[in-house]
């Protein structure tokens, strides 16, 4: 894991993590996950810079071998849990692609702060986690995966994006990591 540098501009933007999909079983502890993306988007808000969460409401319409799920959510199972203490300047994004970017503002939203670098957390690693990164990549941004805050429903899935594909993407890192180093003002002044 090596985190060189903070941007001058970057955002914390947080996958999923909505009552629907953290109440699912996954392989590191949901509330774990919850609380470290909590702790990352207090630190993002002191210092002023966007936080953006994520909630799928439904799928894309084409077809799989595998078929729709077959789970049953609850009625507010598109909420985000209440965790993450959100804040009325956090920005919402709404989507029904694995990834954030498709068919959502936020791409745009980004561009309009001036943000250069992505944090990314949130359930799950090997679906909307690295499609949004994937995007992000494609984007241009500086992309960042604090892995620690990030978890899946499957171990092969979540280690095969952590170790061979986020790599390729941007940095990973741990939320310690990001901590110290906003902390101790190591962020870009380019």
């Amino acid at each position: 894991m090596a985190l060189t540098k903070i941007d001058a501009v970057p955002a914390l933007v947080v996958i999923d993590l909505q009552k629907g999909i953290v109440g699912l079983p996954t392989l590191h502890p949901a509330g774990e996950i919850v609380s470290r993306t909590a702790e990352l988007a207090r630190a993002f808000r002191k210092r002023f810079f966007p936080v953006v969460f994520v909630h799928v409401t439904g799928m894309a319409p084409g077809r799989t071998d595998m078929g729709a799920p077959k789970l049953s959510f609850p009625p507010d199972w598109t909420e985000l849990v209440p965790q993450l203490e959100q804040d009325p300047n956090d920005y919402i994004v709404t989507k029904q692609r694995w990834g954030a970017f498709i068919d959502t503002c936020l791409h745009e939203y980004l561009l309009g702060r001036g943000v250069t670098q992505v944090f990314l957390a949130g359930i799950s690693t090997s679906i909307g986690v690295e499609s949004t990164a994937r995007c992000a990549y494609d984007h241009g941004y500086n992309v960042v995966l604090v892995v620690d805050a990030m978890t899946d429903r499957d171990a092969d899935a979540h280690n095969h994006s952590v170790e061979r594909i986020f790599p390729r993407l941007g940095e990973t890192t741990s939320t310690a990591e990001v901590l110290e180093m906003l902390n101790h003002g190591r962020a870009s002044t380019k």
